[in-house]
Order: C-alpha cells, then sequence, then structure tokens
C-alpha cells in the first residue's frame, strides 16, 4: 500500500511554502515524527515530519519549489494501516502547534461538517486526534468533523467529550428557524447604492533589457519574495502618512553608557528604550495598537504589547516578535532582544516568535541616515522608525540667554494608517514618546 503526504495546513494563514531542504531518499525507511523535510514560510523555516512510518517510494519536490498547502510532496509504501494514515496529521504536522492558528480560521462553517451517517471508510484525524479520543474514552465515529471534509479535530473531541453528542432534532429546529426568518429591510437608498469596485492594477510589460547590455535573472523566492507581496499589500491597502519627529536623548545616552557594562547583554541599545518609550505612547493611545476589520468596519484595539522589531539578515528584512514588553524591565528586553536578534539571523527562529505582533518599530541608525518613510506592517496600523542618533548643534535658552550647544539627537519617523488615526493623534503620540526618551527618570518609572 502506498500513500502520499502533502503540504499540510501550516496555520496563520499561510498557504504555501518553499522546499529548503529534502532530508530523506527514494528507498529510505523512516519513523512516524522524523523531519523529512525543510520548507520555509513567510514567516520562518520549519521542520515537516513523517506523518507515519513507511519507506519512501517517490519524491515529488525539490529544494527551491513552491507548493501549496494540499501539494503532494512524497510518497510512503508500506506504512502504517489506512485508518492510522488516512490523513497528514494537524497538530504534529510541523513545530507550529494547532493551538496557533487563530480561532476564526480554525473552526469551520456548519456546512462544511460530515454527518457520522455519511462518512465511508476510516474516520478522518490525525494521530494525535486519535489518541486524544482514546485518552478520553471517545468513539472517533460518533464525533461530528469540523474539519476540512469533516476531518475530526482535538477540539471536536474535548467538545464531545464534555458535551455529548448535539441532538439532531434540536439542529434541525435551528435550520427550520433560520429557513422562515424574514429578510431584512434594506433601506432604499443603500439598496442603490451601487457597489464602487477599484480596477485591478495591470503590470506594464518590461523591454528586453538584454538589447542594451548583459543581464542576469535572480528568482524572486524565499523571504524576498514575501517582503515583495507584501510591502505591495501594505501600500496598496493602507493610506500612509508620516510624522516625523527628534529626542533629544542626551541625558539617556550617558545613562545607557554608564549603565550598559551592568547590563547582562553584550551592549544596552537605544533600541530597548524607544521599546518601553513606545508602549508608553500606546497605552496614552491605543488606536495605534489595533487593525482594522474592513469587512466588518471595526476595529481591533489590542490590549497586549508585542512588538515587532525589524531585523536586517542576509536572506532580508525579517521581523521576529517581542512579547509582553510593558511587563518586562530593561534588563530583560536587552538581553531578550540580542538573543532573538541572533537567532533569527542564523535562521533558527521558529514560526511562533514571528507571530503576534501588534506593533513594529524599524532602526536604521546603524547603517545610516536622517530620514526614511518606513511602511506599515500589514495588519498593523502604526510603524516607528529610528534614524540614526548623533551629536547635533542645539540652541539652549537658559535664564533668557541662547547658548549653543552640542545635544544627542534621535530622529524618529512614525507611519499611520490614516483610516484608523489622524494627524493630530499621531503628533501627541510622537509626543508622549520623545517626552518619555528626554526624561529618563519618567522612563525609568516604565520599566
Amino acid at each position: 500500500m502506498t500513500r502520499a503526504f502533502e503540504l499540510p495546513d501550516l496555520g496563520e494563514g499561510i498557504h504555501e511554502a518553499e522546499i529548503r531542504e529534502v532530508l530523506v531518499s527514494v528507498g529510505d525507511e523512516v519513523e512516524e515524527g522524523e523531519t523529512i523535510l525543510v520548507v520555509e514560510t513567510d514567516k520562518a523555516a520549519v521542520d515537516v515530519p513523517s506523518p507515519f512510518t513507511g519507506s519512501v517510494q517517490e519524491i515529488a519536490v525539490e529544494p527551491g519549489d513552491l507548493v501549496n498547502v494540499g501539494d503532494r510532496l512524497l510518497v510512503f509504501g508500506n506504512g502504517e494501516p489506512e485508518e492510522e494514515a488516512e490523513q497528514a496529521p494537524e497538530e504534529e504536522a510541523v513545530q507550529a502547534p494547532a493551538e496557533q492558528v487563530p480561532e476564526e480560521e480554525a473552526v469551520q462553517t456548519p456546512e462544511e461538517k460530515v454527518p457520522d451517517e455519511e462518512r465511508e471508510g476510516p474516520v478522518p484525524a490525525s494521530p494525535a486526534t486519535r489518541r486524544l479520543a482514546r485518552e478520553l474514552n471517545v468513539e472517533l465515529g460518533e464525533v461530528p468533523g469540523s474539519g476540512p471534509g469533516g476531518r475530526v479535530t482535538s477540539e471536536d473531541v474535548r467538545t464531545y467529550a464534555e458535551e455529548g453528542a448535539p441532538e439532531a432534532p434540536a439542529r434541525e429546529a435551528e435550520e427550520e428557524e433560520v429557513a422562515e426568518a424574514p429578510e431584512a429591510e434594506v433601506p432604499e437608498a443603500e439598496a442603490e447604492a451601487p457597489k464602487v469596485e477599484m480596477p485591478a492594477a495591470e503590470t506594464p510589460s518590461l523591454p528586453d533589457f538584454s538589447r542594451w547590455g548583459e543581464v542576469e535573472r535572480q528568482p524572486l523566492r524565499s523571504v524576498r519574495r514575501t517582503i515583495a507581496r507584501r510591502m505591495a499589500q501594505s501600500w496598496s491597502q493602507v493610506p500612509h502618512v508620516n510624522h516625523e519627529d527628534v529626542a533629544d536623548v542626551t541625558e539617556l545616552e550617558r545613562l545607557r553608557r554608564e549603565y550598559k557594562e551592568e547590563i547582562e547583554a553584550d551592549s544596552l541599545s537605544l533600541t530597548v528604550f524607544v521599546m518601553k518609550a513606545a508602549v508608553s505612547a500606546l497605552k496614552a493611545h491605543p488606536r495605534f495598537n489595533a487593525s482594522l476589520d474592513v469587512e466588518a468596519d471595526e476595529i481591533i484595539v489590542k490590549h497586549y504589547y508585542h512588538l515587532g522589531m525589524a531585523v536586517d539578515t542576509e536572506r532580508g528584512l525579517i521581523v521576529p516578535v517581542i512579547r509582553d514588553v510593558d511587563r518586562k524591565s530593561i534588563s530583560e528586553l536587552s538581553t531578550e532582544l540580542q538573543e532573538v536578534v541572533q537567532r533569527v539571523r542564523a535562521d533558527e527562529a521558529s514560526l511562533q516568535e514571528m507571530q503576534g505582533g501588534t506593533f513594529t518599530i524599524t532602526n536604521v541608525g546603524l547603517i545610516g541616515g536622517r530620514h526614511f518613510a518606513p511602511i506599515i506592517n500589514f495588519p498593523q496600523v502604526a510603524i516607528l522608525g529610528m534614524a540614526r542618533a548623533a551629536w547635533r548643534p542645539a540652541v539652549i535658552e537658559e535664564e533668557g540667554q541662547r547658548t549653543v550647544t552640542p545635544r544627542y539627537h534621535l530622529p524618529l519617523i512614525l507611519a499611520f494608517d490614516h483610516r484608523v488615526v489622524d494627524g493630530a493623534d499621531a503628533a501627541r503620540f510622537m509626543r508622549r514618546v520623545v517626552e518619555t526618551l528626554e526624561d529618563p527618570n519618567r522612563l525609568m518609572l516604565e520599566v
């Protein structure tokens, strides 16, 4: 008996991946759970384990291939009985656990559920779900599946174990009630309003550049391909507006240099202090810590502070997430940020470390530049950019006397979604950031 293994659902709305490594060859014997492939999504590299024990009979992919969820990857022979290998495991297919999948993506509509009496053959469920059913003494054949094609998920098993089988008459009554419900009346003005559709942007054809000299074509793959797609998505959907300001961080720089040797990290950067100042501003102006649900006409305000930190790598710009910044000290954030950056640049960061950001900070100061216009990390509504901090002459007024003295200035650029917040909101947000950075005593209160 042969079994085909297809790319499983990787969660978090990820629908495709690039094959980075194929770790087996035709004829190899593998055990269930043994890593057979490494794929790269738009977030991170992911190890893909074998769904069952068997021999590799065919390999349908090679490094560099782009595959979608459901595409055939390998074919196995002499695998487990069909009941155990009916589907690739949902929960164990990749390192990212199933509970990372947002609830709205994990729960399917009632129409996709397959009634027990319509099932033919073995119940579609992953080995992890089967083990859970055995532990809870639940008969899988009696559990309605809410997954695609009627697949039974772990949540289905837990719900069944707690609540028992749903009553068919109750479901039928609900369906009849929905069927008999009168149609909602639509105001005449709304009913007549035509739907505005934006024309699709056409991609112009390129000339033959080789007519003028030697050219080289390089495939747009992996992280760079994802960056291109996401930047285009963000720029086309979000009305970007920039607001700039400058923070006088002279006293903060003195404090940073004084205490950096006591921090367990190799260095204590200004970025860590900006993270704290940003959270202070996010708490004071919560709409910058939000996402816009266009379909529902709702602003989703998040009451947690997970900051995405843009990291420059050889593969492109990667944005890991530092969680609960408001609950961590300067010392803790300094150490964690350094460790995360090292893992990202070594291509060792997990998929989970790339998820859940609410606001992003990007710092080009170490490279140079006094001004740039960052693009929002969709679906967030704002991003804070740090340019290069430097000593610059400033006019200081004391007791009516003006003097020119060197001060350490940090340029800051805030890009925001004008659908959610206005220019005045952005000005107030930036003043909160600047005032927090300019007053080290106030900043220490945020630790």
